[in-house]
């Protein structure tokens, strides 16, 4: 059974990532897939890149009106305000089966047209683990945007945030302005900071640490807590006396805060930036429930309210890796292209079939009775 994808240009401001590269497209190519590719003024790849490998370019949001056997891939999530039925089958990550707000609204789309969603953050192996996923490099621009606020707040007024962020062209540029910044701090008289990553072992926590090491922060400066470390159950003082704090944590059920305003409060708090890379700001089991605001490139940081203690923000960005769009998509899309070849037996294959039974299982829970 031929395959034909259709690769929708993303709307989210400021994302640059793609869920299907050139390299990834000229290889699906070469198994038979027919592949539509559109014309995306914000994607890092430009539309000659597609075109040169065979895709054939088509208008942004054309897949709105493609035929009905065509698979609509993407990246992120809709627009919110969009509201007519969803008759494709579709890949994305939707950010809807965990209770984020507006989760039945995305599922009434698609029970009214009769479409089928596959949703990225959950297609797994036979070991339960998933497929791809954007942690290494969300973790590491995370923890690129984390050094670079504290290095802010050391050389500039508490009435200043730092500035807007724009995606790099690679991994070095990014490297050697958060270098600047942290040198420029030092110069100041500030100390080397003391970095505290939860999720530490994990893929996002790995970037983490790949980044705080590659700008010279020493590996004593970097606390690395995993399970063992928060199976106490928060919150945790320690947090607070950390110069910054990286949650790299996957929020799968309700767990105890990490941190609460009474431990933010006190005079003697050291933390100046937490940066949750996890960036669950709508789940009602936030185990950062200090802020309730979605950060953006263009507005890096949200401040905290405290009653003592220095200035403190907090980086909530949903879209990390695409502050390395080239890098970070090739990273996802070489780990999930071996499943995507798997798409003309997705009646069969496992790693689909799982996908959609939980999509399925997730529908039922709409009340039927509001559709």
């Amino acid at each position: 059974m031929s395959v034909t994808l259709h690769l929708r240009a993303e709307t989210k401001p400021m994302e640059a990532r793609a869920a299907l590269t050139p390299s990834t497209v000229k290889a699906l190519m070469s198994k038979g897939f027919k592949i539509y590719v559109e014309d995306s003024p914000q994607s890092t790849f430009s539309a000659d890149e597609y075109r040169k490998v065979g895709a054939t370019i088509v208008p942004a949001g054309s897949w709105v009106n493609a035929p009905r056997d065509r698979i609509i891939i993407g990246l992120k999530e809709m627009p919110e305000n969009d509201t007519f039925p969803l008759v494709h089958e579709h890949i994305q990550f939707a950010h809807c089966y965990k209770n984020q707000a507006g989760w039945q609204n995305v599922f009434r789309r698609f029970i009214k047209g009769h479409g089928t969603l596959y949703d990225l953050e959950f297609l797994e192996n036979d070991q339960g683990r998933r497929v791809a996923a954007f942690g290494f490099y969300a973790g590491f621009a995370g923890a690129a945007l984390g050094i670079r606020d504290w290095a802010f707040k050391q050389t500039h007024a508490d009435s200043e945030n730092l500035p807007a962020v724009s995606p790099y062209p690679n991994e070095d540029s990014l490297i050697k302005d958060v270098v600047g910044d942290y040198r420029a701090a030092l110069r100041k008289g500030a100390k080397k900071p003391t970095v505290l990553i939860i999720g530490a072992l994990g893929r996002c926590g790995s970037g983490a640490i790949d980044l705080l090491h590659k700008i010279g922060i020493p590996d004593g400066n970097i606390k690395k807590w995993d399970i063992k470390e928060t199976s106490r159950g928060g919150p945790f003082p320690e947090i607070a006396q950390a110069d910054i704090f990286i949650n790299c944590i996957y929020l799968s059920k309700p767990i105890a805060p990490f941190i609460n305003y009474e431990l933010l409060n006190h005079p003697n708090r050291r933390l100046r930036t937490v940066v949750d890379v996890s960036a669950d700001t709508t789940n009602p089991h936030n185990p950062i429930p200090i802020y309730n605001i979605a950060t953006v490139f263009s507005d890096p940081t949200v401040l905290v309210p405290t009653t003592a203690g220095p200035k403190l923000s907090v980086i909530s960005i949903d879209h990390l890796p695409s502050l390395l769009p080239r890098e970070a998509s090739e990273f996802f899309v070489r780990d999930l292209l071996p499943s995507l070849e798997l798409l003309p037996q997705r009646d069969t294959a496992p790693v689909w079939v799982r996908a959609r039974k939980l999509f399925e299982r997730h529908c039922r829970r709409v009340d039927a009775a509001k559709l």
